[in-house]
């Protein structure tokens, strides 16, 4: 298979083009090119009177496809072969099936990778179904009436379902190619195969885990749902079981294997874990708000005069900059025709994240606008002090915006100038429980909120309007990331042996693909290990 990269095609070219230009780069007729697929495309915007699509595509010719490409003599050309993911050897003897605790992209590619060796994997998930976890979202955003268990942290899918369903990522892994291609066979587009900056959207994520889970137990798999873990059964630093809560009982199950996909705000469990020996260190994470600006504004910012282009759609960005302290300002999880999500796992506390429909048809864009938090600015030592403090954020916004789940929220001017905003502008925010204006600066720690301000202004001269007055900051974000690292050794396990901490809350993972890439390696961990 020949790869060619860089082929560009104007707006209005069709991609029926691809293959004129291929033959055209490899010097040869198009009736010897057998069958073409897209690999990768992306949106070139760097100039704003010249935006236009880039194509990497994987052509099968019928002539000698070495000979083809040493005669081309480009570097935009290459041989490669298709990807195709191989189960490493299953070298484990024992008669105990693997648990996975958590139904997070963790756990579920975790499941799902150790359910297709054969080892027919238990899967606690202390939510519900995402079904019934929809209805319960839906009820906590339009009467504010939350359920602890069963919210847009927890429950099938975990928090991914609830996001823009953004597969970018940072890593590079084998393993990406595979997840992708599992998530398309799921039902997710077939876009999210190709496309630089793949997203599958919360509407269709539903229907992604679904298969997901079906696949896992059409393979022997068990999902458990409204199954919370208690506690590991552990003696002389191994792992002989675990106890799990179903509708007020307690059930012991006797294993040798547990992977802890348990996601970034399970800290009741990473507490329990503490408790019983595991070692954790602090980590950073961050803090800051989501920013809403008018979609058409970054329409007009990234794509100029083809703003309305129908073949562009709504359009993202991602800004990076150091402020005042040294601290990275950055913008995280942009979503693009999206909405602000009211996202609390926890009573009397105020979260906010970001979602998009696969469309992103929705008025306004958002990001979170975040500041990193190193363990030096932790109010102690103790190694959940990252998780003390985020709470006690989450606390002190919900007293501001009114103790009653509203989020506070403040005009992008007020708060650079840091008065307390009266009235809303032109920029109407979404946030499903409402918002109560306020002056930020209450809630979010003076050297964050210093930091997001002179970022705006500084990623204004990036993208022009950011800085707009009447965009919507609306507070606080504080789940990005874990604030706690779960210590594991080479062979991914902690020092409570068989015991493999794994994904975003054990502090290996940052998003849907990576923490899925982290779920993958747990389970050849498994299957590598001689028990």
């Amino acid at each position: 298979m020949i790869r060619i990269n860089e082929i560009k095609l104007s707006l209005d070219e069709e991609e029926s083009l691809l293959i004129d230009k291929a033959a055209k780069t490899l010097k040869i007729n198009k009736k010897y090119i057998d069958s073409y697929t897209i690999y990768k495309k992306s949106i070139d915007a760097r100039k704003k009177d010249d935006v236009h699509f880039t194509y990497s595509i994987d052509v099968i010719i019928t002539l000698d496809e070495e000979q083809i490409v040493s005669k081309c003599k480009s570097n935009k050309v290459q041989l490669v072969k298709p990807y195709k993911y191989e189960l490493p050897v299953n070298n484990r003897t024992s008669k105990f099936r693997p648990i996975v605790v958590g139904f997070g992209p963790a756990g579920m590619f975790a499941g799902l990778i150790l359910a297709e060796a054969g080892l027919k994997p238990i899967i606690l998930e202390r939510g519900t179904d995402v079904d019934t976890r929809t209805r319960d979202v839906n009820k906590f955003w339009q009467k504010k009436v939350l359920n602890e268990e069963s919210n847009v942290q927890f429950g099938e899918g975990g928090a991914g379902t609830f996001s823009d369903g953004k597969l970018t990522t940072g890593i590079k892994s084998p393993f990406i190619r595979k997840i992708l291609e599992e998530l398309y066979e799921a039902g997710a587009p077939e876009e999210i195969l190709y496309s630089s900056k793949p997203h599958i959207g919360t509407d269709r994520l539903v229907i992604v885990v679904k298969n997901i889970r079906k696949k896992i137990e059409k393979l022997g798999g068990e999902v458990k749902l409204q199954c919370k873990l208690e506690k590991l059964i552990c003696a002389n630093s191994f792992v002989h079981g675990v106890t799990y809560s179903h509708n007020g009982e307690l059930i012991d199950l006797e294993t040798d294997s547990v992977i802890m996909a348990i996601g970034h705000s399970a800290r009741d469990t990473v507490e329990m874990m503490y408790n019983m020996g595991a070692e954790i260190i602090q980590k950073p994470f961050s803090v800051g708000a989501r920013i809403e600006h008018p979609q058409k504004l970054i329409n007009t910012a990234q794509y100029g005069r083809f703003a309305n282009h129908p073949k562009l759609g709504a359009a993202d960005y991602k800004l990076a900059c150091h402020g005042l302290h040294e601290r990275g300002a950055y913008t995280f999880c942009m979503c693009p025709g999206g909405t602000v999500v009211a996202a609390a796992s926890e009573k009397e506390g105020v979260i906010v994240n970001g979602m998009s429909s696969l469309a992103r048809d929705g008025e306004n864009a958002n990001s979170a606008l975040l500041v990193g938090i190193e363990p030096k600015d932790f109010p102690s030592e103790h190694p959940l002090a990252g998780i003390y403090y985020q709470r006690e954020i989450e606390n002190t916004a919900y007293k501001l915006a009114g103790s009653n789940y509203n989020a506070p929220a403040q005009l992008v001017g007020d708060f650079l100038k840091g008065i307390e905003s009266k009235t809303l502008g032109s920029v109407n925010p979404t946030c499903p429980t409402g918002v109560t204006l306020t002056n930020l600066d209450d809630c979010l720690p003076q050297k964050v909120s210093a930091t997001m301000k002179s970022a705006i202004v500084e990623m204004d001269k990036k993208l022009k309007g950011f800085n707009m007055y009447d965009a919507v900051l609306t507070a606080p974000e504080t789940r990005s990331s874990s604030s706690v690292r779960i210590l594991r050794d080479e062979f991914l396990q902690c020092n409570i042996r068989g015991v493999y901490p794994c994904g975003e809350g054990a502090g290996y993972a940052g998003g849907i693909v990576s923490a899925a890439v982290d779920g993958v390696k747990c389970a050849h961990a498994v299957l590598s290990d001689e028990h």
